[in-house]
C-alpha cells in the first residue's frame, strides 16, 4: 500500500476538523431588555448619559472613573458587597442617546460571564409619547470550556444579566418617573 503526502495531509486536515466540531466551545449569547418610561428621551437622556454616573442601578454604591465620556473613559462600580467591576467606554453618541461599554474586569462570582459589552440606548416612545430605554449585551458564559458547572452555565450567565437589565430599568423608570 502506498500512502501520499498529500492523502495523508487529507486524513489530518479531516480530523483535525472533526476535532474542532467535538470540542465546540460556548456561543455568544446576548440579552435585550427594554422599558417604557413616561418622562421625555432628554429626561432620561440626564440620568444615564454620564458614563461616570451609574448611581441609577441598584447594586451600584460607587462610581470613580476616568476621561468622562470620551472613548476609552474607564471606571470601577463598586457594588454594596464591596465588588468592582472595571467597565471601558468604546462608544458614545449624545446626539443620539447612546453609549456602549465592554466590562474589563469582574469575578465570574460576580457577573458569571466573560467578553461583556453592552449599549444603552433612550429613544421616543412607541406610542409617540414618553420614552423608551433599550439595554442589550452580548457575552460569553463565566466558563470558557466545555462542561461548565451550572453557576457558569450560558443559562446561568443569561438569567444573571436579563436579571440585572430588568431591575436596573425598573429602578431607573422609577427614579426618572417620580422625580428623584
Amino acid at each position: 500500500m502506498r500512502v501520499t503526502i498529500t492523502g495523508v495531509g487529507a486524513v489530518l486536515t479531516a480530523l483535525a476538523v472533526m476535532g474542532v466540531a467535538w470540542a465546540h466551545g460556548p456561543t455568544r449569547q446576548k440579552v435585550r431588555e427594554s422599558i417604557e418610561i413616561n418622562a421625555p428621551p432628554a429626561k432620561v437622556w440626564a440620568v444615564i448619559g454620564n458614563f461616570q454616573d451609574m448611581s441609577w442601578l441598584q447594586p451600584v454604591s460607587k462610581t470613580e472613573g476616568t476621561k468622562g465620556n470620551e472613548i476609552e473613559a474607564t471606571r470601577r462600580l463598586t457594588l454594596a458587597d464591596g465588588a468592582t467591576v472595571d467597565e471601558e467606554l468604546y462608544k458614545y453618541d449624545a446626539e443620539k442617546m447612546t453609549y456602549s461599554y465592554r466590562i474589563t474586569a469582574v469575578d465570574v462570582k460576580v457577573l458569571p460571564v466573560t467578553n461583556y459589552s453592552s449599549t444603552l440606548t433612550v429613544t421616543p416612545g412607541a406610542d409617540g409619547k414618553g420614552s423608551s430605554l433599550e439595554w442589550a449585551g452580548a457575552f460569553y458564559r463565566g466558563f470558557p470550556n466545555n462542561d461548565p458547572p451550572p453557576e457558569l452555565s450560558d443559562e446561568a450567565a443569561v438569567k444573571a444579566v436579563s436579571g440585572l437589565y430588568r431591575a436596573g430599568l425598573e429602578a431607573l423608570k422609577k427614579k426618572v418617573e417620580s422625580g428623584s
